[in-house]
């Protein structure tokens, strides 16, 4: 396969690995996770809660054995939205086809083991997109605003990164417009610095290294902070079991949720310059530690815990565009295939057709603008040959005023 679409197999179905993987251990603490199953987590696990129908009433999924989640539901969703546009996305498409697609069309969920709406499986901090883009109709490019601050957004923007595949800063700036529906403050950053590390990732010969510097490059305020702090720390380790403790310690300055991660206080996912979601800095933080493996980067994401599966899909995401689809082990993308029952290898084709198409309609976009420019070069030196005093004088330049001032020659250079 070319390179584009290897790299974007190793994306997303990456991508569904880490989420499958991570839900197993999601909420939990890394005592608590080694606890449970006896040790580290070194591949598909069970439900952390045996009886994970009736443990925690409020979110009955049957989280683990290879199961997918609302991550990469939202993830697949987001493809289709690029598959019916076939060009760069914006708030208003988030509206018009993101926002259908999660309340209409019907799909599998395999943690709640049927047949539904995507909707039926989204947390609060998502069904706010429906709730004020498709009831309040409030204006897509703001409506993020008021939404608890998580990382909901940045888990389904690695398709962001793919379109943009090698231009980190228009894949941060595609994905803080289509984030702007769902996120604020550093919740939208994120999203935005995530497709952005997707793109650096799936440039030609990059390292972790080049990811991490696009990050840094493209990150704002307490985001960017906190990404730096956790890399720095993450340089010191080559082991993610010794890296666990040091990476939470360098991110809990600038998390909000706190410690005690099922009982966050008052002051949790508020907006704010100054903090930054726990998800992204840990998983780069992991990549960093893993020297990019994509099977460290996802075992060190698991056993994290916390907000597990978010985390590890992000570390997923960029491992496999690093390394491509060989990097992805097939003895967990098959089990999360079809115990899923999704086939994990077609949205990722699809995306690679799109990006194509997108960078096509995006250098004939170039060439107009480029013409445009050059003419308007043309007409600058013509104004300096106007301004010069022995020109003024004479009647070129009254027919040169003309020429400018003319409708049909202003129509003609804009066509």
């Amino acid at each position: 396969m070319g390179l584009l679409l290897d790299k974007s197999v190793g994306c997303l179905v990456g991508a569904a690995v880490g989420d499958a993987l991570g839900g197993a251990t999601e909420t939990a603490l890394p005592e608590e996770i080694q606890a449970r199953f006896g040790g580290w987590v070194d591949g598909i696990a069970p439900p952390f809660h045996a009886n994970w129908a009736t443990a925690r009433p409020m979110a009955p999924y049957h989280k683990g054995d290879g199961h997918i989640t609302d991550d990469t539901l939202m993830t697949h969703a987001l493809v289709r939205a690029y598959a019916r546009k076939r060009d760069h996305l914006d708030a208003y498409d988030v509206v018009e086809l993101l926002v259908p697609d999660l309340i209409e069309r019907v799909v599998y969920i395999p943690d709640l083991e049927r047949e539904g709406l995507t909707f039926h499986r989204l947390a609060a901090a998502e069904r706010w997109l429906v709730t004020r883009l498709h009831h309040a109709h409030a204006d897509p490019r703001e409506a993020g605003v008021g939404n608890i601050v998580n990382c909901g957004a940045a888990m389904y923007m690695a398709p962001v990164g793919v379109v943009n595949a090698g231009d980190p800063a228009g894949a941060y700036a595609e994905a803080v417009e289509i984030a702007g529906a769902h996120q604020h403050s550093y919740g939208r950053e994120a999203a935005a610095v995530f497709a952005a590390a997707v793109a650096a990732a799936m440039t030609p010969g990059a390292t972790v290294d080049d990811v991490v510097g696009a990050a840094l490059d493209l990150a704002r305020d307490g985001t960017r902070a906190a990404i730096d702090a956790v890399v720095t720390q993450a340089r010191e380790y080559d082991d993610w079991r010794e890296a666990i403790k040091p990476l939470r310690a360098a991110i809990a300055p600038y998390d909000t949720v706190g410690e005690e991660y099922r009982r966050p206080g008052l002051g949790a996912r508020r907006p704010s310059r100054l903090h930054s979601i726990e998800e992204l800095p840990a998983a780069l933080g992991m990549l960093v530690v893993a020297r990019g493996q994509f099977r460290a980067a996802v075992l060190g994401s698991v056993n994290y815990g916390r907000d597990s599966d978010s985390t590890a899909t992000m570390a997923a995401a960029i491992a496999g565009a690093l390394g491509g689809a060989e990097v992805v082990p097939t003895e967990w993308s098959s089990v999360v295939s079809e115990a899923s029952r999704v086939d994990l290898v077609e949205p990722a084709r699809v995306l690679a057709e799109i990006a194509g198409e997108v960078f096509t309609r995006d250098q004939e976009r170039f060439a107009r603008r480029a013409t445009r420019f050059q003419e308007l070069g043309a007409a600058g030196s013509a104004r300096s040959e106007l301004a010069s005093p022995a020109v003024a004088t004479g009647g070129v330049a009254g027919s040169a005023r003309s020429e400018l001032a003319s409708p049909a020659v202003a129509t003609e250079r804009l066509s």
